[in-house]
């Protein structure tokens, strides 16, 4: 177990006590139905033991038939007993799953990752169901055992020592093997996981891969990765044979010992009676209630802790409510010390983004998108990306929010590397996420804590939902997102994105559906938020004019300034600009087609970080271009 998930497990057991002892009033009410079961048991040896010995054998009939009866009413009264066990376990899992999908909501809408939400969603409905059913198993086990042995040595303090140390034996085994068994199940499920999420990924992207050249790379992953289920797989049915010796030891082997020693116990003043109800305790409630245990304690119990570890790492937000602001080296505050206006002093504080040598391709074939690209953006800057389409601005959104992973070169966001800095950049992408809820929650949520109305209201103003905020009826009013327009949806996911904490803001296209003066507006906002950098895939030149730097995407040549130096001196610039005008107000300023005109664009899809190089293809094809700002006059080096 590696030292962070030492951690985890520890927090773990703090949290699982602390949960447990705010819920004792629970528990009681638990062991008190338990006891009813507790009672059921004893009688299932003890009744049928009388019946023989003070009944039948005795030649009293009747007294042998009421011991049976008693045995009857024991099975009514423990199933009475049963049912209100459920309610019991029902109140004290409900909670467990109501915690752990608040955690679940927050976090993944925090990292914005909707194939993360809904896959730690699903943990948290596994989860609940297994630890219900180790609560079952478990309760089940103690109390049957208890009465078992009370009434093994109710009828004769022999029986017990022959059923009790192989019982003692079994269960000793069994706990030897948790913690190794735990570890196994633990490295099966991940690499389970694994290879599940690299065939969700592979499937679908089949024909694009053929096309990028890459199935032998594609194949190799994908065959590490059935090898090392396959490991893992054997390494755990390995252990998993102690469990079964576990069970032969504490539940069978007492069986074969009260047969053997019967004649012994019979000479030493054991009854037939006694000796056959030794036998029930052992095949109808031992035998039954360790076989539950094993099954349940040693494979839920480790699914149970692998679960919660995933759902408890990470879920605490250590943010103590203040906004993550980008910091130096030396892990100074930049806010703390004031920034010239030509750029933050390098040696107070890191840059809002650097990349270095950056190098990206899908497909180990295929020709780079992104070669070799420097870019060095400081805190505070506003930037704004333009090229053709498809020539790779969704790209570079996406290396920067660290769904992909640069074939060469470093990516760094307030000095940190990419997969370090989750909760200093967020990404706005061109189809906005809304969800039925109020509206102050669809806000907030990219926030650890709820908003203030204040707070929120001045966001909603700043970025221009007011209007709409006013429609609906306030941050109170339930939101539906189907009748949203994409529009309306656009401005309430730049609200989300503007009251988070994050530092960097990448809008990939996220007011395409926007007017040129909510567009204005909304990245207006953006640019003047404290401490906040802004990058911005421009649609309408207008957004490349407001930017203080503009980035000319194409391919390994580039290039970077404000916007007059470009003009003058960058031909791909000039015609991308082509023959734009101001627009005046109140008129619709035409934009550019969102994707290039094949509707295949280099943009990853949720599971596609790390591994997947492959182009991900969405949308109608033969979209007609619309005249915009930005006119795609294909590859930057045609126009030399």
């Amino acid at each position: 177990m590696t030292e962070g998930a030492a951690v985890v497990t520890g927090g773990l057991h703090r949290l699982g006590i602390r949960f447990l002892r705010d819920r004792w009033r629970v528990l009681v009410r638990l062991g008190g139905w338990s006891v009813l079961e507790t009672g059921q048991t004893f009688l299932t040896g003890y009744a049928p033991a009388r019946a023989l010995d003070d009944g039948f054998l005795a030649g009293r009939p009747e007294a042998g038939l009421a011991w049976l009866g008693a045995a009857g009413l024991g099975v009514a009264v423990g199933a009475y007993g049963t049912a209100r066990v459920y309610a019991a376990v029902a109140a004290l899992v409900e909670p467990l799953r109501d915690r752990l999908v608040a955690r679940v909501v927050a976090r993944g809408v925090r990292e914005a990752d909707g194939g993360a939400l809904s896959g730690l969603t699903q943990q948290v409905e596994i989860a609940r169901d297994t630890f219900a059913g180790l609560v079952m198993v478990s309760r089940s086990f103690l109390f049957t055992a208890v009465g078992a042995l009370v009434g093994l040595f109710s009828l004769d303090p022999l029986l017990l020592l022959v059923v009790g140390p192989p019982l003692l034996a079994g269960v000793a085994l069994f706990a030897a093997t948790l913690r190794p068994l735990a570890r196994r199940q633990e490295a099966f499920l991940v690499s389970d996981e694994a290879l599940a999420d690299d065939l969700g990924t592979v499937c679908p992207g089949l024909r694009d891969i053929t096309a990028a050249g890459a199935e032998d790379r594609v194949a190799a992953d994908t065959g590490r990765r059935i090898d090392a289920e396959f490991r893992t797989a054997r390494s755990l049915a390995r252990w998993s044979v102690l469990r079964v010796a576990s069970l032969a030891v504490g539940g069978r082997l007492p069986i074969v010992l009260l047969l053997a020693a019967a004649p012994w116990l019979l000479a030493h003043g054991v009854t037939t009676g006694a000796l056959v109800g030794a036998l029930a305790y052992v095949t109808q409630s031992l035998l039954p209630a360790l076989s539950n245990l094993v099954h349940g304690l040693g494979t839920s119990g480790s699914r149970l802790l692998v679960v919660l570890r995933r759902l408890i790492r990470g879920a605490d937000d250590p943010s103590d409510g203040t906004p993550l602001a980008c910091t130096g080296p030396d892990g100074r505050d930049p806010d703390a010390t004031p920034v010239p206006q030509s750029g933050p002093d390098p040696t107070t504080a890191a840059p809002a983004l650097s990349l270095t040598s950056v190098t990206f391709a899908y497909g180990p074939t295929a020709a780079p998108v992104i070669d070799d690209l420097d870019l060095t953006l400081p805190i505070g800057g506003h930037l704004a990306v333009v090229g053709p389409s498809g020539i790779g601005k969704s790209t570079l959104t996406a290396l920067v929010a660290g769904l992909l992973e640069p074939r060469d070169g470093t990516i760094r966001v307030c000095g940190l590397r990419v997969s370090q800095a989750a909760d200093r950049r967020v990404l706005i992408p061109q189809e906005a996420y809304v969800f039925t809820g109020t509206l102050a929650e669809n806000l907030g949520h990219l926030r650890p804590d709820p908003v203030p109305e204040p707070e929120l209201l001045a966001a909603a103003e700043a970025v221009g939902l007011t209007p709409l905020l006013d429609a609906l009826g306030g941050p109170a009013a339930r939101v539906d997102p189907a009748a949203l327009s994409a529009g309306e949806r656009q401005l309430i996911a730049l609200t989300r994105a503007y009251l988070s904490y994050a530092p960097l803001a990448l809008l990939d296209e996220a007011t395409c559906h926007l007017d040129p003066v909510a567009e204005e507006r909304a990245e207006r906002a953006f640019a003047a938020r404290p401490g906040g950098t802004l990058v911005v895939v421009a649609h309408r030149i207008s957004s490349a004019r407001r930017a203080g730097r503009v980035l000319v995407m194409d391919g390994r040549r580039t290039a970077y300034g404000t916007h007059d130096e470009l003009v003058r001196v960058c031909a791909p610039y000039q015609d991308l600009v082509g023959g734009w005008t101001p627009v005046p107000a109140g008129r619709s300023e035409p934009a550019l087609p969102l994707r290039d005109a094949d509707r295949v664009d280099a943009v990853a899809g949720p599971g596609l970080a790390g591994d997947g190089r492959h182009v991900v293809a969405h949308g109608p094809v033969g979209q007609v271009q619309a005249p915009g700002d930005l006119r795609d006059g294909g590859s930057l080096g045609g126009q030399g």
